[in-house]
């Protein structure tokens, strides 16, 4: 910060002689902006409604004197600086008035270059304190931000940025909203200082319905209106204007916004150059975390069809059970199985087996969403988790994904294309189990069911249900 900028300075004069004021307004003029008052009173009433940096106050004046009004400053504004300036000055006096708090006392006739000095001295003073400050808590926001250093998961560097902003700006009230291109796909939402209704509320207006574009968010910036202001005045929050801090990553694959309510003072420059701190950290660790997850990320994938393997579907598996069970969402997985592939491999050979594995992978991400997981089970079983999926629909995806399957024809190589078949099972939770092992079994007997029925079909773990009640009557 440069400590000659003297434009933004502010100094307030006060005397109740015209010509004092005056000579005052002409000595202080290039300093910065210059307001007189003839009286104390006046003078206080604007400085509460906007401070200046410094206050030059005669000392005898009708009604408040300039003792007074440095007393009530001090009080009510200390971080305004006053210089007394006084006709009857004497040692006694003088002392008083800077034990007061008074950053100088001049005799008047002040002399131009004294006064100027004097007032000089008091900005630069003020401005080298500022500035202190400001690398204080730059300091002090570097070092916060070495909690970003542990976040291995990208999904986890928002939360953190999201407490780092709170301490910096000391807002209590904050959301986070952030895509996820890296399982689990789902958008992932952080509180705090909110209720849980409210809560609630923003995650069915920001995660279900997505009522917020975040790639509108592209700056730093105040914002006072639009549908992420209007989804938080749903959600029951007293909003006037929000702070928006954007982290992405340097490729933009995954992204997210901090909100902070804003119902302080807004966005300054000292406060917006400590989120600019905190941002540039918070997208250094995402582009560590999320290099991270794909090295990671590679340790789970089949070779032979790039899908994600059976280490990853457990993983993945339990995790989406934690989330289904908290949040009461439904969640289902089907265990999918290629009819007699041991005649191809055993026909045509294991390389064009791996191509067909390998063309049916591709056919099976053609049926299901983004935010589903796809891995291979082992041999030529699939699996599929599918989030927030019913039984219902999770046996007609099944179904669809079975007759698909059913009317393609495979590449076959001198023998002509392959016609093949799949067996499938479904199972939901917590229906037919409540625990990843309990889920995947129950999908993995209805396949086999499927199987022992002729094949080429799907089963749900309902009937397996049904033909045990059955049994055992």
């Amino acid at each position: 910060m440069q400590l000659d900028q003297r434009h933004d300075a502010r100094i307030c004069v006060v005397d109740d002689n015209r010509l004092d004021r005056e000579r005052l307004r002409e000595a202080l003029s290039g300093l910065g902006v210059v307001e007189s008052f003839e009286d104390a009173e006046t003078a206080l009433r604007s400085i509460a409604r906007s401070a200046p940096d410094v206050v030059v106050s005669d000392c005898v004046m009708p009604g408040m004197s300039g003792t007074e009004l440095l007393e009530r400053i001090r009080r009510e504004q200390p971080s305004v600086d006053v210089i007394l300036v006084t006709g009857e000055a004497s040692i006694e006096t003088a002392v008083a008035a800077l034990r007061m708090g008074a950053c100088d006392y001049l005799l008047k006739p002040a002399a131009v270059e004294q006064l100027r000095a004097s007032v000089e001295q008091t900005l630069t003073r003020r401005r080298l304190f500022d500035e202190n400050q400001r690398l204080r808590d730059s300091l002090r926001t570097l070092e916060a931000c070495r909690a970003l250093a542990p976040c291995l998961d990208p999904g986890e560097v928002y939360p953190v940025a999201l407490d780092l902003v709170r301490g910096a700006s000391g807002r209590t009230r904050a959301v986070a909203l952030f895509h996820r291109t890296m399982p689990p796909q789902h958008d992932g939402i952080a509180f705090r200082g909110l209720s849980e209704l409210q809560a609630e509320s923003l995650r069915r207006s920001l995660i279900d319905e997505k009522q917020v574009d975040l790639n509108q968010f592209d700056e730093i910036a105040e914002i006072r209106t639009g549908p992420i202001v209007d989804a938080m005045r749903e959600a029951n929050l007293r909003v006037e204007r929000l702070i928006a801090v954007p982290i992405r990553s340097d490729d933009d694959e995954q992204g997210g916004v901090l909100w902070v309510v804003d119902d302080q003072a807004g966005l300054d420059e000292a406060l917006r150059e400590l989120l600019e701190t905190i941002q540039r950290q918070a997208v250094t660790a995402l582009r560590n975390a999320t290099r991270y997850a794909r090295a990671k990320e590679r340790a789970f994938i089949d070779d032979v069809t790039e899908l994600y393997n059976a280490r990853y579907l457990l993983s993945t598996a339990e995790n989406e059970i934690r989330r289904a069970d908290r949040y009461g969402n439904s969640l289902s997985v089907i265990f999918l199985d290629l009819d007699r592939f041991k005649l191809v491999n055993d026909t045509h050979g294991h390389l064009l087996g791996s191509r067909t594995l390998r063309n049916l992978s591709k056919l099976l991400l053609e049926c299901i969403r983004q935010v589903d997981t796809l891995a291979r089970y082992g041999g030529d079983e699939f699996t599929i988790l599918l989030p927030d999926t019913g039984h219902e629909a999770a046996v007609a995806v099944a179904e669809r994904i079975r007759r698909y399957v059913d009317s393609y024809r495979f590449e076959g190589g001198d023998g002509g294309p392959l016609s093949l078949t799949i067996s499938a099972g479904v199972a939901s939770f917590p229906q037919h189990g409540r625990t990843r092992e309990e889920l995947l079994d129950a999908a993995d007997k209805a396949m086999y069911r499927a199987k022992s029925l002729g094949r080429n079909r799907t089963c749900s773990a309902d009937q397996l249900a049904e033909e045990s009640r059955d049994a055992e009557v």
